[in-house]
């Protein structure tokens, strides 16, 4: 089963464009998420509607963060991109009509409902502004510089 892994994706180019003093194209958000210039604005047609991010058409035109990195959390960012299931495991089936079954569902829906929980939690604990914190002591820490974090093509 594919995992989906849009929030991984818009955290990543969140960060990104925190980076930059300029508007950032879906070209080139585009480029560091390995994906379609189309995907990216539907994405960030979400953050958009949720007043994270604001775009400009035109000549030197594109994306910008729109919000602070400290008020903005991990589960801001997991609705505004329409609160993806964080689970890929399901039961066998929904509705069963074996009673066997419907013991294993009901412990595995309790499990999968708590688990869900403490993840969304979680998520409402971390800001943009602690990945943010990360990645400059990693950057720092490392011996990197700004063309190890470029996507360019």
């Amino acid at each position: 089963m594919k995992r989906d892994s849009r929030l991984s994706g818009v955290l990543h180019v969140l960060l990104h464009m925190a980076e930059m003093n300029c508007p950032v194209t879906s070209e080139a958000l585009a480029a560091a998420m390995h994906t379609n210039p189309v995907v990216v604005r539907r994405v960030m047609a979400g953050l958009r509607q949720s007043g994270f991010v604001s775009s400009a058409k035109g000549h030197g035109g594109g994306w910008v963060l729109s919000c602070s990195l400290a008020a903005v959390t991990l589960g801001d960012i997991h609705n505004a991109v329409g609160a993806p299931a964080l689970l890929a495991m399901g039961n066998r089936t929904e509705s069963p009509g074996c009673i066997v079954e419907q013991a294993v569902n009901a412990a595995l829906d309790g499990a999968f409902q708590e688990a869900e929980a403490l993840l969304l939690k979680r998520f409402d604990s971390i800001t943009l502004a602690d990945l943010s914190r990360d990645f400059h002591r990693r950057m720092t820490g490392g011996g990197f510089t700004l063309k190890d974090i470029e996507h360019a093509p």
